[in-house]
């Protein structure tokens, strides 16, 4: 499957899957120099593979009749200062929730270890701006993922499959958070817990088969 057809294809589940609204959202997928990214202005279930405009890591359009997506520049501070092969920006429920009233996820559950940690929320700043993308920039810095201030969230991956999964998983984080907080005051994992499951995914259990 090609990039621009990854895009569409993973545009159509996050519609699905609530994480997006209207045309709110961007992907992008990078090959060497050239970055899919899904344009501006079309919703993500709309989109055909010639819809997704390339553009190369300075942000020069190579390909394409349509703009990218406004939030292009910050898909590309994330190419310049990562590993990251694709980025997903959502505009989730639940995290947009916590990136409108907190500073920081936190690990309440061992899966955050996915995405490497707590979760940091990036400062607001207008969407599509040098000031964004560095904000985000630092958030993301050893982690799959970060929430935006009073906007949603970004994470990344080797593979669009990857970094789609952890907005996935993000958003499911944050759900828990949200809703443990309408019970009590949701429990953080301390740094010991957290590198006990490090050495458990290392050193896991073998169970030998039973005799013949």
């Amino acid at each position: 499957m090609s990039p621009r057809e990854q895009l569409c294809a993973y545009g159509r589940r996050a519609v699905e899957l609530g994480l997006v609204i209207g045309t709110s959202g961007n992907l992008s997928v990078r090959q060497g120099d050239l970055v899919a990214v899904t344009p501006s202005g079309v919703a993500l279930d709309r989109l055909t593979p010639e819809m997704c405009p390339v553009v190369d890591v300075e942000g020069h359009l190579v390909e394409g009749d349509l703009q990218p997506s406004s939030e292009t520049p910050m898909h590309l501070a994330v190419y310049a200062s990562t590993q990251a092969q694709a980025v997903v920006h959502t505009h989730s429920v639940f995290g947009t929730v916590v990136a409108t009233t907190m500073t920081e996820l936190p690990p309440i559950h061992y899966n955050a270890l996915l995405l490497g940690g707590t979760v940091r929320v990036a400062p607001y700043a207008t969407y599509g701006t040098p000031e964004l993308a560095g904000h985000v920039r630092e958030a993301l810095d050893g982690r799959q993922a970060a929430l935006m201030a009073n906007h949603g969230g970004v994470t990344i991956g080797a593979t669009l499959e990857q970094a789609f999964e952890a907005t996935r998983l993000l958003e499911w984080l944050c759900e828990v958070y949200v809703r443990a907080l309408g019970v009590g005051r949701p429990a953080v994992l301390t740094p010991e817990q957290l590198d006990a499951v490090v050495e458990r995914a290392f050193d896991p259990p073998v169970f030998p088969r039973r005799p013949a």
